[in-house]
């Protein structure tokens, strides 16, 4: 029963609102089912799988309103959930922001349902990990790592005949290989919607490939070096700054995209002209939501283009205090990249440094976006175009902002998967002068 068509959506929540005596009823409705495997020392140590459905309804009398969640399906459970969100609403204080439910919108269908990841089987799991096992074995490393397929359905209603679905499938791994001697690490992630894509062979020689080769590592000296970003890393380094594509943190002086004495920064040549980035749920490598939670339709938008602010999301209430139009948040993150692979970056450095990964990362500032991390599973040195040596692990204070200024090459974007947010997203890697490092880590 956890993921439902949507013509039962539909049905369900007509269900619901009709036993609603609020001014204004939103149902939504969620469901999953998945399974997953968890792997360390080369051996399997978990498996499952799950299947979960929940409904939750948001009942409003004038300004105030009250939610209510439940994971029965009878009509008395439905009745009961009803009951209970107009209970909490009938006591809860007015909410000063409180917008007015939208009515009908035609979506548009999206296109992150996958058929052959809605069928993958605890076999198909099963075999995925032994491959993965098998490279770390001939290369007389340990592995541990994490495969995860989930099949999804949400779906919306309220009282306005507003009505909106959407199924998604998605599956994620993770892999980690270490030497015996706990001196090389390496790591890779992949993260797609169709199955067919994911090849746990491939990703796990490529781990092994950082954990053979950052064995013995040698100490340099911090301080600011020309850096090669491999798209993970990329991913991890600019995951706050997407965060913070929000119009109202950045009027109230909350973010790296206020304006001194206030304001945003709308308009301005915030970062280098090859910077652009962009949300699209139709992209064909990454798809997404074509509706946000609000009930507003998602469409391609830019947010950088060629180093310019172009666009900062907008709620509806902040749209409407600021009278423009809503904006959602980005469904999804792409930056455009160039043509140039990581070996042709490497190839044209003379000196520098290859991150595989960033770990551990912290905000220092929120305005100016510092954040402070460390390397991880795999660092390099470059030297006249060719990695020389392992090095060691460095601790970074550097801002994302500052370094898509100081960008000198991206190379084509591909998806990363983020094992923070396990979001995706398509990002290049990228080659960036004056990364600070400000400290050497002995963790490997």
């Amino acid at each position: 029963m956890a993921i439902l068509k949507k013509e039962e959506a539909q049905a369900l929540l007509k269900k619901v609102l009709s036993y609603s005596q609020s001014d204004e009823c939103e149902a939504f409705l969620r469901g999953e089912v998945g399974g997953n495997v968890r792997y360390a020392r080369n051996a399997i140590s978990t498996a499952g799988d799950i299947s979960t459905m929940t409904l939750s309804v948001t009942a409003t009398f004038g300004k105030k309103s009250g939610t209510a969640t439940i994971n029965e399906f009878d009509d008395a459970a439905l009745k009961r959930v009803i009951a209970r969100a107009e209970e909490l609403a009938r006591l809860a204080p007015e909410n000063p922001e409180y917008m007015p439910l939208l009515g009908p919108t035609d979506f548009k269908e999206s296109k992150t349902y996958n058929p052959a990841t809605a069928a993958i089987t605890p076999d198909q799991r099963a075999e995925a990990v032994a491959g993965s096992i098998n490279v770390a074995k001939q290369e007389n490393l340990e592995a541990a790592g994490y495969i995860e397929n989930a099949t999804q359905f949400s779906a919306m209603m309220n009282s306005k005949e507003l009505f909106a679905y959407e199924a998604n499938t998605d599956v994620v791994f993770t892999i980690t290989t270490r030497n015996s001697s706990g001196t090389g690490s390496g790591f890779a992630a992949r993260g797609y919607t169709d199955v067919s894509r994911l090849d746990t062979v491939e990703a796990t020689k490529i781990a092994a490939a950082k954990a053979n080769g950052s064995a013995n590592a040698k100490a340099i000296e911090p301080g600011k070096y020309t850096v090669i970003l491999e798209p993970v890393a990329a991913t991890y380094m600019l995951e706050n700054m997407f965060r913070g594509l929000d119009a109202r943190s950045a009027d109230e002086g909350r973010s790296f995209m206020s304006k001194p004495g206030g304001g945003n920064r709308l308009g301005e040549q915030l970062m280098d002209p090859s910077i652009t980035i962009y949300s699209d749920p139709f992209h064909p490598e990454l798809p997404d939501s074509t509706w946000s939670r609000e009930g507003l339709p998602h469409e391609k938008v830019s947010w950088i283009d060629k180093g310019v602010v172009k666009n900062l999301a907008y709620s509806r209430y902040w749209a409407q205090h600021k009278g423009v139009q809503p904006v959602p948040a980005p469904s999804n993150i792409i930056m455009e990249g160039g043509t140039a692979s990581l070996d042709e970056l490497i190839k044209s450095t003379e000196r520098g440094i290859l991150i595989s990964r960033l770990w551990y990362i912290r905000m220092v500032d929120a305005q100016t976006l510092l954040l402070t991390g460390l390397t991880r599973d795999g660092t390099f040195y470059i030297e006249n175009g060719q990695i020389k040596y392992p090095v060691k692990n460095l601790r970074f204070n550097e801002s994302p902002v500052i370094m898509l200024n100081n960008v000198e090459a991206l190379g084509k974007s591909e998806r990363s998967v983020s094992i923070e947010s396990y979001r995706s997203f398509l990002i290049p890697p990228m080659k960036i002068r004056d990364f600070t490092f400000t400290s050497l880590s002995d963790a490997v």
